[in-house]
This record gives structure tokens, C-alpha cells and sequence, in this order.
């Protein structure tokens, strides 16, 4: 088994080369059908990543994904949008292009400073939380791309801020992986996702996280909670109404080719899948993007007759490692998120599952 280890900051942007940036309203006093709740995530590559995607879900909402396809011409990309706000919410990323435009980044095609930039998207349907007429425009993705850095916020953060993972709060999680050891030694794998899901995010048994199951509770500072606390939780999923899909990126920084992105898009939603039950509904528009940005060399072993033979061991490890750090981000976004328009939380209906002196992230 490949041994790994988290990244420097656990987030999506210990791939060097990305950025994230949030942008969102919301009101204090938003409701289900009042006030706003609504936002738009942005990972930024600027000088453009290879990408692919893989779309699972019943009832997707995306954008450019047919580009992506392995057989087709563009190569590249240099945003993804993740945002709220269903079909109306890709207009976000009008704002995003205007954004690349500004600065000079995108495919060239005639003088210098024109470019076309790559971005494409994809939608959580949360437009009962909040207003249903208050939803990203062009602006919020403007604002996104424009507040992009290497400080990930995770929870109820840009395409979070309306998100709802079954009966929870949902959100914006993050995680990363380094992977030790192989022929893949080095190589970082990190995910982003926004999670909205029909499915369930704990396990009605125990009350922990799907993706945070026994043997790995600890290293998010959970035990099984109470059965008073179990008991309450499962009654309220019997009465929750709720929202769907859950969308993210994968990324790495080993030199993958689009059709190995799409491999590990593939296997992005392995992660979803332990992270949330049921996944893939006809209700969700499951839709994970991977990027690879080439920038770990990696030794090709002496003796190996080609080059795909060379590569199948590093795309095996990364897809193994997508797989963790989906399942990982999911977790992260349930676990971060904060109460908004009354969608209790993890913690507001687990209290006793957090141990004494666990991350300072999922402290009230």
C-alpha cells in the first residue's frame, strides 16, 4: 500500500500553481425564500493546466465540458467556476473570462492581448436557501477570480454558502495529499469540493462522518457521539427536505495527459461515493474536474519499454490518492461548515463527537 502523507497546508493549493478564490452574500438573516445566500468558488490557473472531467450525476448543470473531452482539440484550461445559484449561476463565469482577459491570460488567437480563456463550470441547485432571485452573475465570479490565494477557506464559504448536505449544512471542503513512496514519490494530489448532495454525509448507525469511519475518525478529532445525539440527527433526516449534487476538483502536479485527468476524475468519484450515500442520484449533478499542472519531474524507470508502461504505476497512485482526497474534502466541508438559514450543522447535532483538543477548524 502507498504510503502518504497530508500537504503543507492540506488544501488544494499545495499543487503549486493553483489558486481559490471565494465570492458570496450573505445575509444575516437569510431564510429558505429571504435574503441572500448565495456565492461562487474559483480555482484560478492562470497560465493554464491540462484537464478533464468526469459528470456522474442524474441532473447536471455545467458548462465547457464537452471541450474537455480527451479526443478534443483544446488542451487546457485556466479556471474552473464552482458555483451556486443552479443554471443561472454559470453566468459567474462570464466574469471569470473578463477576469483572465484583464490579465493577459488565455488561449492566444490573433494580436497580443488576444486571448480566449478556458473556463469551464459547474452548478449546486440551492435557490431555496435564500431568495431564488439573488444568485451569482458576473460579478461574483469577477470578485472570485480577483480574491484568489493560496488561503483556502473551507465551510460556508462562496459556493458553499447555500449548500446543504442532506439534513446538514453543507460546504466548501479541501485536502491534500503527498504520496511517499512508488514511482509516484513526491507527487501531490489535493482536492476542492462544494458539498450539496441528496445523500446522506453520516452514517445512521453511528453518527460518524461516511468518510470519516472509526478507524480514521481521529485525524479529524471525532468519536461516536451520544445515541441522544444519534437518535435526534436520524429523526430529523426522516423530516429534511433536501437540496442536491456535489461538485469539486482533483488536481495534481504530476504530468498527466487529458486522458489520464479524465482516469483521475473517474476516480475522484470513488471518494464521493464513500463520502456520501447514496451518491449519483438521478436528483444530483455529480460533476468532479481534474487538472494537472506538470510541474513534479518525474524519472522515467530505466528498462520500461514505453512510455505509457512508464506512466500506468504514477496515474495508479494518483487515482488512489484522488479517490482520499475527495472523500477527505467531503468530510471537511460537513465538518467546517456554519449554520446558515437555520440548516443545523454537524456540530449542532453531534456535539459529543468532538474529542477534547481536535483541529482548531471545527471549533464553535
Amino acid at each position: 500500500m502507498t504510503a502518504t502523507t497530508p500537504g503543507r497546508t492540506n488544501s488544494l493549493v499545495d499543487v503549486a500553481g493553483l489558486r481559490v478564490g471565494h465570492h458570496h452574500e450573505l445575509d444575516d438573516d437569510a431564510t429558505f425564500g429571504g435574503g441572500a445566500a448565495t456565492g461562487c468558488t474559483v480555482v484560478l490557473a492562470p497560465n493554464g493546466v491540462t484537464a478533464a472531467v468526469d459528470v456522474r450525476g442524474g441532473g447536471p448543470g455545467t458548462r465547457e465540458t464537452d471541450l474537455l473531452d480527451p479526443s478534443h482539440s483544446v488542451r487546457c484550461v485556466h479556471a474552473i467556476l464552482l458555483t451556486a445559484g443552479s443554471a443561472y449561476g454559470l453566468a459567474a463565469a462570464d466574469g471569470v473570462m473578463r477576469w483572465l482577459e484583464e490579465h493577459g491570460h488565455g488561449i492566444p488567437m490573433g494580436t497580443p492581448g488576444q486571448v480566449v480563456p478556458i473556463v469551464p463550470g459547474a452548478v449546486i441547485f440551492d435557490l431555496p436557501v435564500g431568495d431564488w432571485c439573488r444568485r451569482p452573475t458576473a460579478e461574483f465570479g469577477y470578485h472570485a477570480a480577483d480574491s484568489a490565494s493560496s488561503n483556502v477557506l473551507s465551510g460556508s464559504v462562496g459556493a458553499g454558502v447555500g449548500a446543504r448536505a442532506g439534513a446538514l449544512k453543507g460546504g466548501v471542503g479541501t485536502a491534500s495529499i503527498v504520496i511517499e513512496d512508488g514511482p509516484a514519490r513526491g507527487v501531490t494530489v489535493a482536492a476542492l469540493m462544494v458539498a450539496n448532495p441528496v445523500g446522506s454525509v453520516f452514517d445512521p448507525s453511528t453518527g460518524l462522518p461516511w468518510g470519516a469511519a472509526a478507524e480514521n475518525a481521529a485525524a479529524f478529532g471525532l468519536c461516536r457521539p451520544e445515541p441522544d445525539d444519534l437518535a435526534a440527527a436520524n429523526e430529523l433526516v426522516a423530516k429534511a427536505t433536501v437540496l442536491n449534487t456535489t461538485i469539486g476538483v482533483v488536481a495534481t502536479d504530476a504530468p498527466l495527459s487529458k486522458a489520464s485527468c479524465r482516469r483521475v476524475a473517474v476516480a475522484g468519484h470513488d471518494g464521493l461515493a464513500r463520502a456520501i450515500r447514496p451518491a449519483h442520484s438521478p436528483l444530483d449533478g455529480d460533476t468532479i474536474f481534474a487538472l494537472a499542472t506538470g510541474s513534479r519531474d518525474i524519472e522515467t524507470p530505466a528498462g520500461v519499454p514505453d512510455a505509457f508502461a512508464a506512466d500506468l504505476p504514477i496515474l495508479m497512485a494518483v487515482c488512489t490518492a484522488a479517490a482520499d482526497v475527495v472523500e477527505r474534502a467531503i468530510v471537511d466541508a460537513v465538518l467546517a461548515a456554519t449554520s446558515v438559514a437555520g440548516i443545523p450543522t454537524y456540530r449542532d447535532l453531534f456535539p459529543s463527537a468532538f474529542e477534547p483538543g481536535g483541529p482548531d477548524r471545527y471549533r464553535s
